[in-house]
């Protein structure tokens, strides 16, 4: 399985991005796409994920701003951001699992980063 995610940049604070990501190789059946952000000297944190029959987990500090979607057709996820604050920048990573269980944050497969930077 192969993760290629896109669409980060810099974007002034209150402003919005769309993140994309295409998976490649993945065998059929049940399968959880996320997006995780890890800022300089901080943890990996789990953004948000999606399973393929659109289950959805957000952490709190993006509720209400950022939003996940799938397309299963062409095996892609997408994290719309909105609202964006300073402390969400970051890079930002795709993952996914071959699982639609999202209480596990634990992701097999994972892109390349994409760095967000959100600036006055």
């Amino acid at each position: 399985v192969q993760l290629q995610a896109s669409g980060g940049g810099l974007v002034q604070i209150g402003g919005s991005l769309r993140l994309s990501c295409s998976q490649t190789g993945r065998a059929f059946g049940p399968n959880s796409m996320a997006w995780f952000r890890q800022a300089p000297g901080e943890q990996r944190e789990l953004v948000a994920a999606i399973t393929n029959d659109g289950n959805t987990y957000y952490a709190d500090s993006v509720k209400g701003r950022f939003a996940i979607a799938r397309d299963n057709a062409k095996n892609a996820v997408y994290l719309q951001m909105n609202s964006l604050k300073p402390e969400d920048t970051a890079v930002y990573y795709c993952a996914s699992k071959g699982s639609n269980n999202l209480r596990s944050f634990r992701y097999d497969y994972w892109g390349q980063g994409t760095q967000v930077t959100v600036s006055s």
